[in-house]
C-alpha cells in the first residue's frame, strides 16, 4: 500500500499545460465531448515532456493547430481545486500565451475529443470549472480579454 492509498493521505496534484489563444479580446475555450463546462485547450503533461511541449501538443490534439514552442510564453500558473476530483485534489495549470502573429495565422477546429469551440470573455466565468474561471479573471486583469 502506498502513502497515497492511506485514509486522509493527500492526492497528488494534477499538472497540466494550456494555451490561451486570444483574438479580438476573447480567448478560445472548448467543450469536451459529454461535458457542459468550458475548458482551456490543454491537458496533462506527459513524462519526459516540457510544459511548453505539452501546451503545443495539446493545442494540436484538441483544436488542430500547430504552434511552434518558441511562439509560446508562459503567462501564469493557476493552482486550484481540480474539477470533478475529490476535495483537496489540486490542478496546477501552466497557461501559455501565443504570439499575436502566430495566433492570427491559425484556424482552430474541434478534434475528436472536443465537441465545440467558444471565443469567450470574462463574462463567461460561470460556464467554467474553477481553473478556467481563474484563467479568465487573470486574463481580464492583464487587459488581454474583455
Amino acid at each position: 500500500m502506498s502513502s497515497s492509498d492511506l485514509p486522509g493521505a493527500a492526492l497528488p496534484d494534477i499538472h497540466v499545460a494550456a494555451v490561451a489563444l486570444i483574438r479580438d479580446r476573447r480567448v478560445l475555450m472548448v467543450t469536451a465531448r459529454g461535458r457542459a463546462v468550458h475548458y482551456m485547450p490543454g491537458g496533462k503533461i506527459d513524462a519526459g515532456e516540457t510544459v511548453q511541449d505539452a501546451a503545443a501538443r495539446e493545442a494540436r490534439e484538441e483544436v488542430a493547430i500547430e504552434l511552434p514552442t518558441d511562439s509560446l510564453s508562459e503567462l501564469f500558473e493557476v493552482t486550484t481545486q481540480a474539477h470533478g476530483e475529490p476535495e483537496g485534489r489540486l490542478v496546477r495549470m501552466h497557461v501559455f500565451g501565443v504570439e499575436a502573429a502566430v495566433a492570427a495565422g491559425v484556424t482552430p477546429e474541434p478534434s475528436a475529443e472536443v465537441s465545440a469551440l467558444h471565443w469567450v470573455t470574462a463574462a463567461d466565468v460561470d460556464r467554467c470549472p474553477p481553473a478556467g474561471a481563474e484563467v479568465l479573471q487573470r486574463l481580464a486583469a492583464l487587459g488581454l480579454i474583455d
